[in-house]
């Protein structure tokens, strides 16, 4: 390996270090106590040496969010290959979102119920036409539109359908986030409840 390559992966290599700790600081204490300061003392660096790596602690918080996403979208990707019943796309998909949102309940809670518009710019799923711009989204709504119900539905109608099993999904997260003394017998039957009520009121093909 050369110097540059040596000096790239040196570099790629304390940019994760810092973005590691960062992920560390907002889970145990919240986004609001996140500081380039507090990042730099965790690992011994100065701030200006952060400051050299990324502008501001704006743009390492997006690096988080980017970085969560890419998670988020990789796994509803996974679930999308795995089988090909629409219905069963979405079951999973929304069993495994749950389950991986829990995993980083405070890093979840603290990003995506933060209003500021930096934030909101990454983490927003509800404005008209998100379906082209959110790719999680957009999963969705392709799942959704491989079911007979939606065959001949227009795509406002599907966009729709997907923000509000998003929305709902996201509600019951973050009252399991809230209310961390439920155990797990209960947490896994309000999941199942929950994808099984979304499979009977939106999915299911009325008769």
């Amino acid at each position: 390996m050369g110097i540059k390559e040596r000096k790239a992966r040196e570099i790629d290599q304390r940019r994760e270090l810092i973005l590691t700790v960062a992920e560390e600081i907002i889970n145990s204490e919240g986004i609001d106590k996140l500081s380039v300061r507090k990042i730099a003392s965790k690992i011994e660096y100065s701030p200006s040496l952060i400051y050299h790596y990324f502008k501001d602690k704006d743009e390492i918080l997006k690096h988080l969010m980017e970085k969560s996403y890419k998670k988020i979208v990789g796994l509803l990707k996974s679930v999308q290959t795995s089988t090909e019943d629409p219905k069963d796309k979405i079951r999973k998909m929304t069993h495994s979102y749950i389950l991986l949102a829990l995993q980083m309940p405070e890093q979840y809670k603290s990003i995506m119920l933060n209003s500021s518009a930096d934030i909101l710019s990454h983490t927003s799923v509800l404005f008209d036409g998100a379906s082209t711009k959110r790719q999680a989204v957009a999963i969705l709504c392709q799942c959704l539109k491989q079911i007979d119900k939606y065959k001949n539905t227009d795509d406002k109608h599907i966009e729709l359908t997907a923000q509000i099993i998003w929305a709902t999904t996201f509600g019951l997260i973050i009252r399991m986030i809230i209310e961390n003394g439920i155990d797990d017998t209960q947490k896994n039957l309000l999941i199942q409840h929950h994808i099984q009520f979304i499979e009977d009121g939106i999915i299911q093909k009325k008769t």
